[in-house]
C-alpha cells in the first residue's frame, strides 16, 4: 500500500496556534507499566495499520526496551480515557511526539484540536531545554491529522513517500506508530 509520509515541527512554543478548549478534556500522566499504553495504543491504530495494533508481547517489550525514558500522557474526556500521547526526548533539545491520537469513539466529537493543542503544550514542559517538538504522519492515518497538526502550527520539514507491507513502511526507513 503506497503512503506518504510527512514530518511536522515547531521550533519555538509561540509557534503553538491553541484551538479552542473544550470543557472536561484534559491530559494527564499516563505511568509506561500502566495496561492502558497497550490497549489504548491498539485500539487506536487499528484502523490505521499500525503496527500497534498487532504487536506480540515481546514486540511490546522492545518497543517500550528502545526507549526507556519514553513517557505517557492521558487525553481524558469527562473521566474517560480518549487518546494517548507518547514523547520521546532525543538529543540536542528535541522531543518527539512519538504517538498521538485518539480512541475511535473519541474522533469525529471535536476533541483532536485541544487534545493536540494540551500535547503540544506538555512537549515544551518536558525539559527546560526543548528547542524543537516534532512528529511524523502518514496519508495512511486518519485524513484529519496533518490539517490539524498545521493548523496547531507545525510546519512541514520532509515527505517521503514509500510503500507499506503490512505494518511496515519499505523505503523511508521509518514504520508507523
Amino acid at each position: 500500500m503506497q503512503e506518504i509520509v510527512t514530518y511536522v515541527e515547531m521550533t519555538a512554543p509561540d509557534q503553538l496556534k491553541p484551538a479552542a478548549p473544550v470543557p472536561g478534556l484534559v491530559l494527564k500522566p499516563l505511568h509506561r507499566n500502566s495496561p492502558l499504553v497497550v490497549d489504548i495504543q491498539a485500539r487506536i491504530g487499528a484502523p490505521y495499520g499500525w503496527r500497534s495494533a498487532s504487536r506480540t508481547s515481546e514486540e511490546w517489550l522492545a518497543w517500550f526496551a528502545e526507549a526507556p525514558d519514553r513517557t505517557f500522557w492521558l487525553p481524558s474526556f469527562e473521566g474517560e480515557p480518549a487518546g494517548i500521547i507518547s514523547y520521546d526526548l532525543h538529543p540536542g533539545g528535541e522531543v518527539e511526539i512519538e504517538t498521538f491520537g485518539l480512541l475511535p469513539e473519541f474522533v469525529g466529537r471535536g476533541l483532536g484540536g485541544f487534545a493536540l493543542t494540551l500535547g503540544i503544550q506538555r512537549a515544551w514542559e518536558l525539559t527546560s531545554s526543548v528547542n524543537r517538538v516534532w512528529l511524523h504522519t502518514s496519508t495512511l492515518d486518519h485524513p484529519h491529522a496533518l490539517p490539524n497538526y498545521h493548523r496547531r502550527g507545525f510546519r512541514t520539514f520532509r515527505t517521503e513517500a514509500g510503500e507499506r507491507q503490512g505494518a511496515r513502511t519499505v523505503g523511508t526507513g521509518e514504520t508507523a506508530p
